[in-house]
């Protein structure tokens, strides 16, 4: 058994995270976000994608979709690589510490239990998210179990939510990821990619 965790990102998500992009408009930062949907699918991965922008400028800091399948890791949603791969990119594992800028996370689907957790410990100042987790839930994933006011837990933590950008665009993918029969997976026979 090797010591490390290796988590293979397809060539569209490596390039994603390679070339430089600012994206001032949140619409535009949702819009790059569910582009990295519609290749993660495209590539046979989830419909799940995530990126940490730099809040005020725009700047994109790393993107991450969903690869628990690809990766046998089910831990490897969209969210937690992007945060993972922010936190590589600016040598912390706190995005809210002293000298960095304010980040933020922006996620094609609210997040699921796991998601929230890593949204918490991560330091993001902001979330903003596309589909609800009712939407992802009424497809058969598994979103866990979350604080029925999880938003106002995030604010209470000085974390700013916004729900519902793009929010059709978003159903759209997963309800395409659906139909094409892509997997709706949990270890226990229901459940999230």
């Amino acid at each position: 058994m090797s010591a490390a965790l290796h988590i293979e990102l397809p060539d569209f998500l490596a390039r994603a995270n390679a070339e430089p992009c600012v994206l001032p408009a949140p619409a535009a930062r949702m819009g790059f976000v569910l582009e990295l949907v519609r290749a993660n699918i495209a590539t046979g991965g989830g419909p799940f994608a995530a990126a940490v922008f730099e809040r005020d400028s725009g700047r994109l800091v790393a993107a991450g979709a969903n690869r628990v399948v690809a990766s046998c890791c089910s831990a490897a949603h969209a969210e937690v690589l992007a945060l993972s791969l922010a936190q590589a990119r600016l040598g912390s594992h706190d995005l809210g510490a002293a000298g960095l800028p304010a980040c933020e996370l922006v996620t094609s689907a609210e997040p699921c239990a796991m998601c929230l957790g890593a949204v918490i410990w991560s330091g993001v100042r902001s979330l903003v998210c596309a589909a609800r987790g009712t939407d992802v839930v009424a497809l058969g994933f598994d979103e866990g179990p979350r604080p029925a006011d999880w938003i106002g837990e995030l604010g209470a933590r000085g974390i700013a939510v916004t729900t519902d950008l793009l929010r059709d665009a978003a159903c759209a993918l997963l309800r395409d990821y659906r139909a094409s029969g892509g997997p709706i997976y949990n270890a226990r026979g229901g459940g999230r990619q």
